[in-house]
């Protein structure tokens, strides 16, 4: 009976004598001296950057001050803002088109999709705009009809086409050719054994694309689609050549006319960062929301990442020295 008691007791004598030895050792943190020699260069590099930004005079921070919310500068930048939402919604409409005639087993189709997307692409952007700014010198009309037939009206090409619609067609047009090739490719993304599955079932061909397909390729297409939107922002900067008051544009004038270029340029740039970086949060959230079945748990926001750094710090103050920043002594 008491080898019995012995052989048991001999663990739990073990487990206690491994306990106390383990609560005796000192937990030594980790030292990671280039990443304190990498952040003391950035953070020398940043200091001297806002020294120049803040004591160099020839920035005239307070023209730039006057005129970021000057009246003339604000419409410019509703303009801004109305062009490229017309570029991106037109041209990703566009494109999606295009993107499903290259996957058609249409051969027709799938090479004039080709073709489209080899044109516009090739042709950089200034130049389809001048294009389209002066089709009356090729087309005094533009007939509405029967194809190779009578036409019904017909309307002067520049009561049609004028500036603005000159640049939202080149900018949508233009557009869409890289909306094709994202979209072709998130489509791309998806498991074949989707649609195979779909198709098993009887699912219709449009429903398999839009209720199947389509919402799983979003995780593919809109990392993407967020950088053309943001790269359309400042590619609405183009337009200037065609003399309507965008961002660019009416800096320009401003800076023309009272000498100030550098201020204007930095009221510009302000307001470039200010729209980039809204577009940017909202593609961060529209990423959230469709990766929310690729993952166990979502991405942090910035603002959950900042404040779970800020509770690490708080908590390692009220646990004093001992605490090694992830929640153990």
């Amino acid at each position: 009976m008491s080898d019995v008691r012995g052989a048991v007791t001999a663990p739990a004598v073990l487990e206690e004598t491994a306990a106390e030895s383990a609560g005796s050792l000192t937990v030594v943190k980790a030292r990671h001296p280039g990443r304190w020699i990498a952040g003391a260069v950035v953070a020398v590099l940043l200091a001297m950057a806002v020294n120049a930004l803040i004591t160099n005079p020839a920035w005239d921070w307070p023209v730039v001050g006057a005129y970021l919310f000057h009246p003339s500068v604000l419409h410019a930048v509703l303009f801004t803002v109305e062009l490229t939402a017309l570029g991106i919604v037109l041209g990703f409409l566009l494109g999606t088109v295009l993107a499903l005639m290259r996957l058609s087993r249409v051969p027709l189709l799938a090479s004039a999709a080709w073709g489209y997307v080899w044109l516009f692409r090739s042709v950089p952007l200034i130049l389809q705009l001048l294009f389209w700014y002066n089709l009356a010198a090729l087309y005094k009309q533009i007939s509405f009809g029967v194809p190779f037939g009578p036409a019904f009206f017909s309307v002067d090409s520049m009561d049609l086409i004028g500036p603005v619609t000159a640049a939202a067609l080149g900018l949508a047009l233009h557009q869409a050719a890289y909306a094709a090739e994202i979209v072709r490719g998130g489509f791309l993304s998806v498991d074949p054994g989707q649609l195979e599955a779909a198709a098993a079932l009887g699912i219709p061909r449009a429903r398999q694309i839009f209720r199947i397909q389509l919402p799983q390729a979003m995780r593919s297409i809109v990392p993407a689609a967020g950088n053309e939107i943001i790269g359309l922002v400042k590619g609405t900067s183009v337009v200037y050549i065609m003399a309507l008051p965008e961002l660019f544009y009416q800096v320009q004038v401003i800076y023309n006319r009272n000498g100030r270029v550098i201020a204007m340029l930095l009221v510009a740039a302000i307001w470039y960062l200010v729209l980039t970086t809204v577009l940017s949060v909202v593609q961060h959230h529209v990423e959230r929301r469709f990766g929310r079945g690729l993952a166990r748990a979502l991405p942090p926001t910035p603002l959950e990442r900042a404040r779970r750094i800020l509770a690490v710090r708080r908590a390692a103050r009220r646990q004093g020295p001992a605490w090694d920043g992830g929640g153990r002594r």
